[in-house]
């Protein structure tokens, strides 16, 4: 049996710390003998050293009680898979942030987006296209739907037009969300075939009156052109938003490894006040 300085110093964890996991239900001396001294039995050395890694893999007082209240190893695995998920979610809103405050830095001493993003009207046609519309947790997870798009084309065999308005995206929400998007995605198609898979064959909306932005850059500029949009909108009261925003990737991750090349094509319903 050692004594709590004797075990403090053999594990390399503070006396202050076992008095912690003692209070916490973690890890309770073996015994305390008539003078009061804590003592620890080295078969409590595992135990500790299993509370210090998942302490220092960022688990819970309350989720290590759990984990160790089991014997499974499965059960250990569960619990590491989930947190490992937890902290891969964590890290990827991180980068997220971060790219977030590059974008910024860059726009520091940047020109004012008015003078970056003109408008421009046209007149869009319906066409027949293969259409996937889902709710997405972020704008981010967009790509993963262009990846499903690839992937069922490829798999039904699906034939293109070779056309200005394929990689087209629409926006379903009235109103900006933080999380939970209604997107479709579409390409324009020869021929319409048999939905499958959540994948719809239809005729798109036609529009008689589309604003338009070229946005040229990387996806962070988009909402620059929205700003710019705003902007034109406040300087002509006579033209009114109607409908569904859309984005057209002329130049994108599918056919352009560089972002600073990318062209967006930014399209705003609207309606001219009579």
């Amino acid at each position: 049996m050692f004594k709590i300085g004797e075990f403090s110093k053999l594990t390399m964890v503070s006396i202050r710390m076992l008095r912690y996991y003692d209070e916490q239900g973690l890890l309770s001396p073996a015994r305390i003998d008539e003078n009061g001294y804590r003592l620890y039995d080295v078969n409590q050395i595992e135990t500790l050293q299993k509370i210090v890694m998942l302490r220092d893999a960022q688990f819970q007082v309350a989720e290590i009680k759990q984990i160790l209240a089991t014997d499974k190893a499965e059960d250990m695995v569960d619990y590491l898979n989930k947190k490992e998920k937890e902290i891969a979610e964590e890290i990827t809103q991180k980068q997220k942030t971060i790219q977030k405050i590059q974008w910024m830095k860059q726009d520091v001493n940047s020109e004012h987006y008015s003078d970056h993003y003109k408008v421009t009207f046209k007149s869009i046609p319906s066409y027949p296209i293969l259409s996937y519309r889902t709710i997405v947790p972020s704008y981010f997870d967009e790509g993963s739907m262009w990846q499903k798009m690839a992937e069922f084309m490829q798999k039904e065999h699906v034939e293109v037009v070779n056309s200005a308005y394929n990689n087209l995206s629409i926006y379903y929400d009235t109103e900006y969300r933080e999380k939970d998007y209604d997107i479709e995605i579409a390409v324009v198609v020869k021929k319409k075939k048999e939905d499958k898979d959540g994948f719809v064959y239809r005729d798109s909306e036609p529009v008689e009156l589309m604003a338009c932005v070229m946005v040229y850059g990387p996806f962070s500029n988009i909402s620059k052109a929205y700003y710019s949009f705003a902007l034109w909108l406040d300087k002509h009261p006579e033209y009114q938003m109607d409908g569904c925003t859309r984005q057209i990737s002329h130049k994108g991750p599918d056919n352009e490894s560089d972002p600073d090349n990318y062209l967006t094509e930014v399209q705003i319903p609207v309606k001219k006040q009579v």
